[in-house]
């Protein structure tokens, strides 16, 4: 015998062997749909149904979160389907052994019975009819419901969730692994709750199923026991009644148990923790709630008729816990602070995360921590909307941000590096406001002077109390938060070709549609490298010029290698075939584009200064003294137009325009030097002055 009990435990034990087991299971319930069983095996089968029904629900009072009970749908079916295979193996039962007594379906409908009739089988059946009521109108539809509507309210969130997710990745908050768990924890989410919404019925066929096997058996028992055995109306009616009602008992106790399971589990939407944790800790949040029920229980105990001592003790009760509850939380309140404040020793860092280099960084000082703890509302979030921004309008995407605080930066200092060189730093106030002349004067009002670190403009510091007071004097009015993201933005401008890298590059190959793929496979790497092709887009990124139009640069790109393998010369060609696309990004709002243009002398002076080199390339051999002279006369120019609302674009020919840009490019950084070849033909330029 023991033997036979250690291979069984043995059996279920073994990983391996649990689908064989749960396989079995499921054949065994199917079995006693149509073959006939003893009495004894009933007792068992419903014993087991009325464990397992508990097992579920102190399983679902105990998750932390709907999603660790994933499975609920698929038990509900196999627990539905086990009462009813039961109820139809007691209804054999009961109607070929009813008129031998109230014993004649096993021990467990017998005394289940006996437990609710008490003698009296009418009292029994109305018992049994509230029970049935209170799972079918009550548990069961108000779970369906619940159901029902959180399929539908999670079905409809999936696509924010879903971009939600994206935007934390391409933010840097997460990395790949943990976008790639969330993401499977929504799946896993949306399947859920579709499932409840199809196992809800389960539980309402089940009790309605119930009722009717009851009302069968009961009229198909009176009639088995007068017509075929014999017995009197009122035996029939007293035995077959005795035994219906205690199978539904049997029955209907585990379905309650599980609705109530059900219910419990879709009714704990998105709280996170043990039912009675979260149960407990919302309904003592209040306190004076707690207090204000306490006194009314104590007044109702006052009032004639009622009974003082069950009132009173409620009363008492309550009170307690409305007193106990506020200091039990305000002692874990101050443990909590009191371990914040505890030093903890710092994560020793592997070696291998000192050599890994950030392609974008932000470290702030202490006094700005308040501006990156709070990921929705702070400067993370800003700094996802600025990816997309950036996405959107030059067509890449760039890499992750990391945003960190670190000690040894100034308290009100933040530090911009880009693959991990420092590039730039500026200095915000928190709790003040920025307010800045839109003409470039001196900001006359109370304050700590300073300058915008990403125009150069005159500033001042004021109190946000001031903001109202700076705008009805004209001045423009910026958050610290849009100060630092504003110069962030500047900052990665000047440096987009540093941050196109060779994953970003990637990236962007991903993107592109499939129809051009072949497009690209011929470029790459037959006629170009791709570092060739990378680089010639670094070109183009560092005049700002948007790369969003991949498929058409890809065709310059095709066209130009039949000639060149220069990225620079390269880059050349697709410009022009950017026309319309740079012509549109220079245009004024008039409709025109403003033009510096070359005189006809420092025209010459550039076409004369390309030599031919070797391997067909030009050189640029302009004189030294002719270069400063050049520099000196442009910056003077342009000088003109500082405080202009735009800066007009430099206008000289396309063999001389990537020379003029080279010489300028410190001069004038951010002034557009274009040539005649990329105007499109449907725009229109108005000479506003030129370079003699």
């Amino acid at each position: 015998m023991d033997e036979n009990v250690d291979a069984a435990l043995r059996l279920i034990g073994n990983d391996n062997n649990r689908d064989v087991v749960f396989a079995l299971g499921v054949i065994g319930i199917l079995v006693v749909l149509f073959a006939p069983l003893p009495a004894w095996a009933l007792d068992m089968g419903l014993t087991f149904s009325l464990a397992f029904s508990i097992l579920i629900l102190m399983v679902a009072l105990w998750i932390e979160k709907p999603l660790d009970f994933s499975s609920f749908p698929t038990v509900l079916l196999i627990a539905t389907i086990l009462r009813l295979a039961l109820n139809i193996a007691s209804t054999r039962l009961i109607l070929s052994n009813g008129h031998q007594g109230t014993d004649a379906a096993g021990g467990v409908i017998y005394g289940f019975s006996q437990l609710m009739i008490g003698g009296n089988y009418v009292i029994g059946l109305i018992v049994f009819a509230i029970l049935v009521i209170i799972n079918f109108v009550v548990i069961t539809k108000g779970a369906t419901r619940i159901a029902e509507v959180g399929a539908r309210f999670t079905l409809d969130a999936i696509p924010g969730k879903q971009m939600a997710i994206d935007a934390d990745l391409s933010a840097g908050l997460i990395d790949d692994v943990e976008a790639r768990n969330r993401r499977k924890e929504l799946e896993d989410e949306s399947a859920f709750f579709g499932a409840m919404d199809g196992a809800s019925k389960f539980v309402r066929g089940d009790a309605i199923a119930g009722m009717i096997i009851v009302f069968i058996n009961i009229i198909g028992g009176i009639i088995v026991g007068t017509a075929q055995m014999g017995i009197t109306m009122g035996d029939a009616a007293s035995s077959y009644t005795t035994l219906t009602i205690g199978d539904g008992l049997a029955s209907q106790i585990p379905a309650l148990v599980i609705s109530l399971a059900a219910g419990l589990l879709v009714t704990k939407g998105r709280n996170v923790g043990s039912t009675d944790k979260a149960v407990m800790a919302q309904l003592g949040e209040y306190p004076k709630a707690l207090l204000m029920v306490s006194g009314m229980m104590a007044v109702m105990g006052l009032v004639p008729g009622l009974p003082f001592l069950p009132f009173f003790g409620i009363a008492a009760f309550i009170a307690i816990a409305g007193v106990v509850l506020p200091n039990r939380k305000k002692e874990a309140a101050a443990l909590v602070a009191a371990q914040q404040e505890t030093t903890v020793a710092p994560k020793e860092i592997p070696a291998e995360e000192s050599l890994k280099i950030e392609d974008l960084q932000l470290e702030v000082g202490s006094r700005l921590l308040t501006m990156i703890s709070n990921p929705e509302r702070g400067l993370p979030n800003k700094v996802k909307s600025l990816r997309r921004r950036f996405a959107s309008e030059f067509g890449f995407l760039l890499p992750p941000v990391r945003i960190k605080d670190n000690l040894y930066v100034p308290p009100d200092e933040y530090r911009i590096s880009v693959q991990d060189v420092e590039v730039s730093k500026g200095i915000v106030r928190p709790g003040c406001v920025m307010a800045i002349d839109p003409a470039g004067g001196d900001v006359d009002m109370p304050g700590e002077p300073t300058r915008d670190p990403s125009f150069d403009m005159p500033a001042r510091w004021v109190g946000e109390a001031s903001a109202e007071e700076a705008e009805g004097k004209g001045y423009t009015v910026v958050s610290a938060d849009s100060v630092l993201i504003t110069h962030l933005s500047e900052t990665i401008k000047d440096h987009l070709p540093s941050l196109l890298t060779y994953s970003a590059m990637q990236k962007l190959i991903e993107t592109l549609d499939p129809e051009y793929r072949k497009l690209l496979s011929d470029i790459v790497p037959a006629q170009l490298s791709q570092i060739a092709l990378q680089r010639v887009l670094q070109t183009l990124l560092a005049e700002r010029v948007s790369i969003r139009n991949l498929p058409a640069i890809l065709e310059a790109v095709a066209e130009a290698t039949g000639w060149t393998r220069n990225p620079a010369t390269i880059g050349e060609a697709v410009r022009q075939r950017l026309a319309k696309q740079i012509s549109t990004s220079v245009q004024g709002d008039d409709g025109f584009v403003a033009v510096i243009a070359l005189s006809g002398r420092w025209e010459r002076a550039f076409i004369e200064s390309l030599q031919q080199g070797e391997g067909g390339e030009r050189i640029f051999a302009m004189q030294p003294a002719q270069v400063q002279e050049f520099i000196t006369a442009a910056r003077t120019l342009l000088a003109k137009y500082k405080d202009a609302e735009a800066m007009p674009v430099i206008l000289t020919s396309a063999d001389a325009r990537p020379f003029v840009r080279s010489l300028l490019e410190r001069a004038a950084p951010h002034v557009p030097i274009i040539s005649h070849n990329e105007l499109h033909s449907s725009v229109a330029i108005k000479t506003v002055d030129q370079i003699g």
